[in-house]
């Protein structure tokens, strides 16, 4: 399957209607690089786009400004942002068949164009009704093209992220996906007064790696652009390579749902059905189960390469919002069971394998639904906030090794979790940086 073209009439639609609203609003039809010579940190990346409908990459790092974890309700746009979203959505309903999938995504499209606006308003120029816009429409583009209908992508167990660098290699493929998804979600982050705690920490895994050795970081899960988060909190410590290196443990929401697809496509991942959800349907329990076994295999095939790096959620979900009226978002408890397997698919490897906790805040910036929902097609906000990582001191991986997975994952849980408190209080007394 060729992944660049694709004969839906959706994708067809789409396209045109992104040329049309460029006319019709002056917007730019290509990206234009704009190569800076001061290193203002709102400066427009100077690598160019790998696709034609890509936009120039923003940085959402500022001047800094009072922000809360918290975001309020959403402001009423400026004149030229409410245009382009009310143009965009539009485009959407004519492009768009199904009533639920136009609802979800023209929800989606006011959501993003609300959280870029706050953006501009909090100083990051770049970030215009045009760039918003464009960006858009890419993602809407790329979700109908490759996430529905007979070309939707099918991923594999495992999957190496797409990045149009060797079209031979990639059946075609020129889109850096990986760079998209960056590029969509870096403008929602208010990355200047954000935090990354254990750089140390960070290179010191960055030396295992480059030795031949592995390290998975075990990390607490809050949003659909963790993956983006990461890259944009390791990029702002400078650890912008082992970002791009990193292996997801994905489950089946991410490479089925529409909208994330495309996002997908630039990650590599390891595909696994999660326990929460493998036995929704008894009947395809059997051919899921075969999928995990394969990708076990896969991935110990990844540790016994060696200089891996991969991210998982052992609580095999998102973090939820308290229902008692708290606002509070406590960690989803982790699965001693999954901890314990990749402890045994490192001994396995028979490769050095470290193992750190890493504590996200990420919630604001993409929450999900209070409740677990069995089923892709979510409802999606985007917030304009702040965000997070705390990476933790190595883990002794001797913890637990009498038999009781319990005790190092009880351990684990612990240090991910006051990673974690830190994090919000650092944001809620106004710091930022890397430390």
């Amino acid at each position: 399957m060729k992944i660049y073209t694709s004969s839906s009439s959706l994708v067809l639609a789409l396209a045109y209607m992104g040329n049309t609203i460029t006319t019709v609003h002056g917007f730019i039809s290509s990206p234009t690089i704009v190569r800076r010579t001061s290193s203002h940190p709102t400066g427009f990346r100077n690598s160019p786009s790998s696709s034609s409908s890509e936009v120039s990459t923003v940085t959402a790092d500022h001047t800094p400004h009072t922000t809360t974890p918290v975001h309020p309700q959403r402001a009423a746009l400026s004149p030229e942002f409410e245009m382009a979203r009310d143009a965009t959505i539009q485009m959407l309903s004519k492009a768009v068949e199904s009533d639920r999938l136009k609802s979800l995504l023209s929800h989606f499209t006011e959501e993003y164009f609300s959280a870029c606006y706050a953006a501009n308003k909090a100083g990051v120029e770049e970030v215009t009704s045009k760039y918003t816009a464009k960006s858009m429409m890419n993602a809407l583009q790329y979700g109908m093209q490759f996430g529905v209908g007979e070309n939707k992508y099918k991923f594999g167990v495992s999957h190496v992220a797409l990045r149009g660098k060797n079209p031979e290699s990639e059946n075609g493929n020129t889109i850096d996906f990986y760079k998209f998804g960056c590029d969509f979600f870096r403008p929602a982050m208010d990355l200047r007064n954000s935090i990354v705690y254990g750089q140390a920490n960070l290179q010191k895994a960055q030396e295992q790696i480059q030795r031949g050795e592995n390290v998975i970081f075990l990390a607490n899960h809050q949003s659909d652009a963790d993956p983006q988060v990461v890259s944009c909190l390791f990029e702002k410590a400078v650890f912008t390579q082992m970002a791009e290196d990193m292996y997801y443990v994905a489950g089946h929401k991410v490479t089925t749902d529409t909208l994330a697809v495309p996002f997908s496509m630039g990650r590599n991942l390891i595909c696994i059905h999660s326990k929460k959800h493998i036995d929704a349907d008894p009947e395809t329990k059997p051919l899921k189960s075969k999928q995990n076994l394969q990708a076990m295999s896969s991935m110990l095939e990844l540790l016994k390469r060696g200089g891996t790096a991969i991210w998982v959620a052992p609580s095999g979900g998102r973090d939820r919002r308290a229902l008692d009226g708290s606002r509070q978002v406590p960690l989803a408890p982790f699965d001693p069971k999954t901890v314990d397997m990749f402890r045994l698919m490192g001994t396995k490897s028979k490769k050095s394998t470290h193992f750190y906790a890493m504590s996200m805040v990420s919630y604001e910036l993409c929450p999900p639904p209070d409740y677990i929902e069995a089923g892709t097609g979510e409802q999606r906000n985007v917030r304009f906030v702040p965000v997070g990582i705390t990476i933790s001191d190595e883990l002794n991986n001797q913890n637990g090794s009498d038999g009781s997975r319990e005790e190092f994952t009880d351990i684990t849980f612990k240090i991910c979790n006051d990673g974690y408190e830190k994090l919000l209080n650092g944001l809620k007394e106004g710091k930022s940086g890397v430390f």
